[in-house]
């Protein structure tokens, strides 16, 4: 009996069938815990799996702090996700690479919030101009991230958390009407 709360303190509180976040991957799944040999040494490994990428990972029960990987978020950090986006655009005024070096580092951070940051910073209305591809891409990468994080909390499908996101952006004060036309004074604003 002791060796179980022993293995179960070492698991941090994680368990088969439970959603997880490892931060460079987004949400996985326990699938199994098992054990392994490694060069005469036994390894306790988590086996998550990653539907979307296709993918199984298997994490040492010594590293799971070390890698960042955590449980899924509350309500209340979900409901702090969508304050955010709710927030006006904050873009620095640097170079697009610098900026987005910083976005992917939010993204592979694992943080809701962070995440959310990216989502609302890097969205565009109809009405606003047009992103570059490298912009595009690591919006879709941010919105997927959360999408899948909510949608896994609330137990709804992805596409339910990516239009729930997205009405709440395009709803959000601060940001052009879909019905506004395109002038100096506006792509100024949004640039």
């Amino acid at each position: 009996m002791a060796t179980t709360a022993k293995k179960t303190a070492q698991r941090q509180g994680f368990k088969t069938g439970e959603h997880i976040i490892y931060p460079s991957h987004g949400v996985g799944l326990i699938t199994a815990i098992e054990e392994q040999n490694v060069a005469g040494f036994s390894l306790e490994l988590l086996v998550i799996e990653f539907e979307q990428e296709k993918m199984t990972l298997r994490v040492p029960v010594a590293k799971i702090a070390s890698v960042g990987m955590r449980k899924l978020s509350e309500a209340s950090v979900v409901k702090k996700a969508f304050e955010t986006i709710k927030g006006k655009p904050r873009v620095k005024r640097t170079m697009w690479s610098r900026r987005a070096q910083e976005y992917e580092a939010k993204i592979n951070s694992g943080d809701l919030i962070s995440i959310a940051e990216v989502v609302r910073d890097l969205y565009r209305s109809d009405a606003q101009p047009e992103q570059s591809y490298s912009e595009r891409q690591l919006y879709e990468a941010a919105l997927d991230r959360m999408a899948r994080e909510i949608a896994a909390v609330q137990k709804q499908s992805d596409a339910e958390a990516v239009r729930q996101i997205e009405q709440i952006l395009s709803t959000a004060p601060g940001r052009p009407a879909k019905t506004a036309s395109t002038d100096d004074d506006g792509q100024e604003a949004a640039a």
